[in-house]
């Protein structure tokens, strides 16, 4: 009776410690910028929070996203900022904004 109360208290720990690390799991924001030179860093700005990625071979991705709706902006002189507005975040998934071109 004692080790099966053991084994069923071990079970139950086990199962619990898995189970917690599904809320640690948070979304994320990737895209593209064109020409690939044309940044070196971007934003990810809400309501509740300001994310910094670096930009590299024109590929970006911003980790650990809470859910919301973010807007996108990069830049470096010579090229104008560039702003990708009601960027949706949602679940677990990483959001694709796709190509975002940069114009001198």
């Amino acid at each position: 009776m004692k080790k099966t109360r053991i084994a069923l208290l071990s079970l139950s720990i086990a199962a619990a410690g898995m189970f917690s690390f599904n809320n640690l799991q948070q979304a994320a924001i990737k895209g593209r910028v064109t020409p690939a030179e044309s940044a070196t860093k971007a934003w990810a700005i809400s309501a509740k929070d300001t994310l910094k990625t670096e930009v590299v071979d024109g590929s970006f991705q911003f980790k650990n996203a809470e859910e919301g709706v973010y807007r996108i902006v990069e830049a470096k002189p010579p090229y104008k900022h560039t702003a990708k507005d009601s960027v949706i975040v949602t679940g677990t998934q990483p959001t694709d904004v796709g190509e975002i071109t940069l114009r001198q």
